[in-house]
């Protein structure tokens, strides 16, 4: 009897340690069951988890960016017009750096990544010059700028897509690393880890951190609360705009309106993760837990032909506000032991 008693403290304890990560394995443990009870075969095969693996990192990317913004109490909801912008400026780049043969130049691959970098950087410092030298509210702000950068989008291209881009490029994104590592996934590996390195063993982590939990105090504190503001949107405009270089390489192609499910899907993977949307809270590893939930799920979705893709926004907005009721229902309980003690 008393073996059971300190197991079930132990999972008590588990749970109350960090209440989103244990949801969030709960979450992936009963999606693993049902589809080893359903469809086995099909999802759990090599073929399936290297898709899945390759699929993720576009809105993925994007997801650390919005983390960033919403630790400091913000929220970028720009990443998929900046994600499609950064696309369509970089295909267009890319197609002009063809010979007369036809053949792409021997730096067009590189010199399409650094501006696509760039055009990310851009959009994000414009951003963040609007959220904190013009003081307007981050979800108006960025959701003004994701109409204009998806309108420049169709202006560039008539409302077409962008296509017959050179085959380098999107073979040398979308290639295997030993036969199974995409190229995606490293890309996405790399940039979860320096946004960690970020957080957690820099002072902009510290500092962010600090914005987010109190902004009053910390312009009393003397932090330079507009240039942090201006960095970490910029930074998070880098992200979106990684996930548009992995767009155009999945794709082979850029068009305004891809992706644009990836909004709701990459606010809801950042709450789910326990990023608090007031600000100040929040870590990676509970972010890139929840982008495999997500993508999991989705994926095992795509196996039932009955369940129309169409359901899928219902799906997300549905698990959006379930999640931030829990996540209200538990900082509540937490502020009444707090005051009891």
């Amino acid at each position: 009897m008393s073996g059971k008693t300190d197991k079930a403290s132990f999972l008590k304890k588990l749970y109350s340690r960090d209440v989103h990560i244990s949801r969030l394995l709960i979450m992936l443990a009963a999606v693993l069951i049902v589809m080893l009870l359903l469809k086995p075969e099909k999802f759990y095969s090599i073929a399936n988890f290297k898709t899945m693996a390759a699929q993720f990192p576009e809105f993925g990317i994007m997801a650390l960016g919005i983390m960033l913004c919403m630790i400091t109490g913000g929220i970028d909801l720009s990443v998929v017009g900046v994600a499609n912008f950064t696309a369509i400026s970089s295909g267009v780049v890319l197609k002009s750096m063809v010979d007369s043969n036809g053949n792409l130049l021997g730096y067009g691959i590189m010199a399409t990544l650094l501006f696509g970098i760039m055009i990310g950087a851009a959009t994000g410092f414009i951003n963040g010059l609007l959220v904190s030298k013009i003081q307007i509210p981050p979800i108006l702000a960025t959701l003004g700028s994701y109409e204009l950068f998806t309108g420049i989008g169709i202006i560039l291209t008539k409302g077409k897509a962008i296509a017959d881009l050179p085959l380098e490029y999107s073979e040398l994104i979308t290639a295997k690393l030993l036969g199974a590592i995409p190229v995606q996934l490293i890309i996405f590996v790399l940039m979860a880890c320096l946004i960690a390195f970020l957080l957690a063993r820099t002072t902009y982590g510290t500092r962010i951190y600090m914005l987010g939990t109190n902004i009053t105090a910390a312009r009393f504190s003397g932090l330079k609360t507009g240039s942090l503001l201006i960095r970490t949107y910029a930074l998070s405009g880098i992200c979106a705009a990684l996930g548009g270089l992995v767009m155009l390489a999945n794709y082979n192609s850029a068009r305004a309106d891809y992706g644009t499910v990836y909004t709701l899907q990459c606010v809801l993977i950042v709450v789910l993760g326990g990023v608090n949307p007031n600000g100040g809270h929040g870590r990676i590893s509970g972010v890139v837990l929840a982008i495999l939930v997500l993508q999991m799920l989705s994926s095992g979705l795509n196996f039932f032909p009955q369940i129309s893709n169409f359901y899928k926004s219902l799906i997300w907005g549905s698990v959006l506000l379930i999640v931030m009721v829990m996540n209200y229902s538990t900082e509540n309980k937490s502020a009444k032991r707090v005051k009891a003690a």
